[in-house]
């Protein structure tokens, strides 16, 4: 690798050239305090080192890594063994990969899953290299998670007119950032996708299902994680979860929300150890809320009218609740017309099946750096994927030259199964079977 620099209207990037494109790592795309929300970066002074990734947002689960739990243990070999990483609360950052002379290239960005409470951007899959091959400039971004980035106050709404949603106004605030600055990078800003998996896609059908977004982005990829979930899994207005805060303070020995923005994190994720071992509900607290704002009425209600773009909606055949996930995805695309895709290629090495994630190598063309023996099925998949993604963001359409034709829903599913890649239908009994005998992986 060699040292490139670029100078853009922020200020000079010296980040990294290889053979396959150029990269621009840890770059500083808002500022925050603890428990404020994002002002966006427009300048840095000097020249800006970005040949390495940026720190992560602190997170319980790197704090208390409960390698016990076979589920924790099984991702962590996946995405993190060897993956040297640091965390700050410093972390709102972007890793840029563009092709060697991007000249106004496709956008994707991209939102990593961790269910709202962990993630990272330079998690191992998350490599656009193959896609800059393909024309595409793409972003991988940070935001706060957890407690960091969703923690809910009565003094917030004084201070702000809203509280809560740290985390999905740092997603805005990426998304606008590479907006006004993208096209320094060789991108076309008047062509972005925002992609997102898991808590990353529910993330981007909320931006999805905003019309105060309207114009920022054109297309949206979802992957485990699109459609109207139940409603006892719905997002809660800001002012229900106050009392869950409040206790979650008091646990922290923290009186008020000043003496929360300067505990220590040990304290902070402490209390997250003894309020999980507590109560059950703590997931529908670390998530989106209805705020007002960012969200500023019931899901059930905005998902009737989301913006009109063109959608691409995705699943796996062992995904965390895979009916429901395959259930709620075809019915949302089939009112949009989407293109949708089952993920039915078990990952070889285990017997863990196509788990939830699992389609990220793919979809990346990062097989290489995992420890599983992937073969000539899973290599072709993987180049159909990559294909696929970078005609989707270049034009709305995921066909093209040599690709198995795709139809949008309601003529089927693309099937992506251990043979071949082809129009079909999602295999709902397989993925109940799946469910009903291990709905997580294990390691």
């Amino acid at each position: 690798m060699e040292s490139v620099l670029l100078k853009t209207a922020c200020g000079t990037l010296r980040g990294l050239e290889t053979p396959r494109c150029r990269q621009f790592l840890g770059v500083p795309y808002a500022r925050a305090a603890r428990f404020d929300y994002a002002v966006p970066n427009d300048a840095w002074d000097g020249e800006l080192d970005a040949a390495r990734f940026g720190p992560a947002c602190p997170q319980n689960r790197t704090w208390h890594e409960h390698l016990e739990n076979p589920t924790r243990r099984f991702y962590k070999r996946e995405y993190r063994d060897g993956l040297v990483f640091r965390s700050d609360e410093d972390c709102l950052n972007l890793n840029i990969y563009t092709p060697e002379d991007a000249e106004r290239c496709p956008v994707i960005v991209f939102f990593h899953g961790g269910g709202f409470d962990s993630g990272m951007n330079c998690d191992q899959p998350f490599d656009g290299s193959a896609l800059a091959g393909r024309g595409v400039v793409t972003v991988f971004a940070n935001y706060r998670v957890g407690v960091l980035g969703y923690l809910t106050h009565e003094q917030l709404r004084r201070e702000y007119g809203r509280d809560g949603n740290f985390g999905l106004d740092d997603q805005l605030c990426a998304l606008r950032w590479v907006r006004s600055h993208i096209a320094d990078f060789g991108g076309d800003p008047d062509n972005i996708t925002l992609m997102g998996q898991s808590a990353g896609a529910i993330s981007v059908q909320y931006l999805c299902l905003n019309h105060e977004n309207a114009g920022l982005f054109r297309r949206a990829v979802m992957l485990s994680g699109a459609g109207l979930f139940p409603r006892f899994s719905l997002p809660r207005r800001a002012e229900d979860t106050h009392d869950y805060w409040v206790r979650y303070m008091h646990l922290a020995g923290c009186g008020s929300l000043d003496a929360l923005r300067k505990a220590p994190l040990d304290d902070l994720f402490g209390a997250v150890e003894v309020i999980r071992a507590m109560r059950r509900d703590n997931v529908y607290h670390t998530m989106p809320v209805v705020d007002g704002l960012l969200i500023p009425e019931p899901i059930d209600r905005m998902i009737r009218t989301p913006l009109q773009l063109d959608y691409w909606i995705g699943f796996t055949n062992a995904d965390m609740y895979a009916p429901v996930l395959a259930r709620i995805g075809e019915r949302f695309g089939r009112d949009k017309g989407a293109y949708l895709c089952f993920f039915d290629l078990d990952a070889p090495g285990d017997d863990n099946r196509a788990f939830h994630s699992s389609d990220l190598r793919y979809v990346f063309s990062t097989l290489d750096g995992s420890w599983r023996p992937y073969g000539a099925r899973d290599v072709e998949a993987s180049e159909q994927l990559g294909a696929y993604l970078a005609n989707f963001a270049r034009s709305g359409d995921p066909n093209g030259p040599g690709l198995p034709r795709w139809e949008k829903a309601g003529r089927g599913v693309l099937r992506v199964g251990p043979v071949r890649t082809a129009m079909g239908r999602t295999d709902y009994l397989r993925m109940t079977r799946n469910f009903l005998r291990r709905p997580d992986p294990i390691g």
